[in-house]
């Protein structure tokens, strides 16, 4: 049985030492957001993770950002205020996984 591909939007923050990640529901969520910051956070952001690629852009192996590494590229290391920044000057991605195919 085949499964379908799963759409995956993230936004991508390109900081002075390393380049971050965090996966957000819909890029429309992310312009509405930007334009009206009463929406919540939480009906935007896909998880709370911050993720950082090691300079590898938007592309690279994924892993948990440190505290120390949030620091200092925000200058505070609270995942709110860290995700509002990334949100306000990311660029927006959507990305495409394609799914294995089995028999049944």
């Amino acid at each position: 049985m085949a499964r379908g591909n799963v759409a995956h939007t993230k936004v991508h923050y390109q900081g002075k030492e390393e380049d971050f990640i965090i996966f957000v529901d819909t890029p429309e969520l992310v312009y509405e957001w930007r334009k009206d910051k009463s929406i919540p956070l939480a009906q935007v952001v896909s998880g709370w993770k911050i993720f950082i690629t090691h300079k590898h852009g938007a592309q690279g192996v994924l892993d948990a950002a440190p505290n120390s590494t949030l620091e200092n590229e925000f200058g505070t290391h609270k995942e709110e205020d860290v995700v509002k920044q990334i949100l306000e000057k990311g660029a927006v991605q959507e990305t495409e996984t394609y799914a294995a195919s089995g028999l049944e």
